[in-house]
């Protein structure tokens, strides 16, 4: 049993869920302009499949994300659904790790969700290949992550608030960025000038997670 709750991870997911949907226009239209004009129907459609889960039919916050994970890789199309669901998988298996689970008896949980989401950006660094500044979804969480890690002595929440303005700025600073990983970077100097669809969406992801899984921390 990990120590991140359940309903909490549940409640993450939907977030994200109900993000990617509303946004899934402005995705595919920043998509269209350097992409293949996609990312934001294929992570609907990935995200929906995700929500239709049953939390109550996992035993763990790991266990349900791992499935998560996989139904990603299994319904999303491109680069997106690798990429998103390692993050997931990874994130799930850092939980399982014993110095994670010794967080049952009393570990920061601060520090258990910080693990999980530097392990989760590592897996998209080793699949993507991608560097920071290559205009991906990694501009919005490297920069996440390290200042999770910088505020996560003031608490869960504090942390995810940080980490989620870290993406946003990181998600803007794509805009003068030229790509140099995925199909924008084909445009070459041509893809500068427009904010990146990945980095958006991984800047929601981290704000979806800074509005749930920081509640876990008063319950």
């Amino acid at each position: 049993m990990t120590p991140l709750p359940l309903e909490r991870t549940a409640a993450w997911l939907r977030a994200f869920d109900a993000a990617v949907h509303e946004h899934a226009a402005e995705l595919t239209d920043l998509d269209r302009a350097i992409g293949d004009a996609d990312h934001g129907s294929n992570m609907d459609r990935g995200m929906t499949a995700v929500a239709a889960l049953d939390p109550a039919a996992f035993t763990d916050a790991a266990a349900y994300l791992k499935k998560a994970g996989m139904t990603l890789v299994s319904t999303v199309g491109g680069a997106s659904g690798p990429l998103y669901g390692t993050f997931f998988l990874r994130f799930a298996a850092a939980l399982e790790q014993p110095a994670v689970d010794a967080g049952e008896q009393g570990a920061d949980l601060a520090a258990v969700v910080g693990a999980a989401l530097r392990a989760g950006v590592e897996g998209v660094v080793a699949r993507g290949k991608a560097a920071p500044g290559d205009k991906t979804m990694l501009d919005a969480l490297l920069p996440a992550v390290d200042a999770y890690d910088a505020a996560a002595g003031q608490g869960l929440d504090a942390a995810l608030s940080a980490a989620a303005a870290a993406a946003a700025d990181g998600r803007a600073a794509t805009i003068p960025l030229v790509a140099l990983k995925g199909r924008a970077s084909y445009l070459g100097e041509r893809s500068a000038g427009h904010q990146d669809p990945g980095a958006t969406s991984a800047a929601l992801l981290m704000a979806a997670a800074a509005a749930t899984l920081g509640a876990a921390e008063a319950s």
